[in-house]
């Protein structure tokens, strides 16, 4: 199951002690703020936790997998995060630098699944 907003505004309620209505507030100022530096193309980087980055995509050409035809895929922004080590271990139940292996901490995880270059990263 997916943890949502509503889900942090209980556990702010829950372990702060804050009114749900002051935890709500919270939260969205919180995801307000990021979606702003976001959209005005700012990296954010939560230590502990990872980066959040827009990249500039330029315009490229692609094919229609259903006809072979070439098309043009315009220019665009694209959301990228990068889990922290800490965030990583943390996930893979181990502690910072276990099992970390260089490909696992060097590659840009791309939101964006039909972007040629991410794919080549990741080979």
């Amino acid at each position: 199951m997916a943890m949502t907003k509503a889900d942090i505004v209980e556990a702010l309620y829950e372990k702060i002690g804050f009114s749900k209505k002051e935890a709500a507030d919270l939260v969205e100022l919180v995801f307000d703020t990021l979606k702003t530096t976001l959209a005005n193309g700012q990296k954010i980087k939560i230590s502990g936790f990872g980066n959040f980055v827009v990249r500039e995509k330029r315009s490229r050409v692609g094919r229609n997998p259903q006809t072979g035809e070439s098309i043009e895929i315009s220019a665009r922004r694209v959301l990228t995060f990068r889990p922290s080590q800490v965030l990583r271990a943390e996930v893979n139940g181990g502690a910072v630098g276990e099992g970390a292996h260089l490909h696992d901490t060097d590659v840009d995880h791309d939101l964006d699944s039909d972007d040629d270059e991410s794919l080549e990263k990741l080979r």
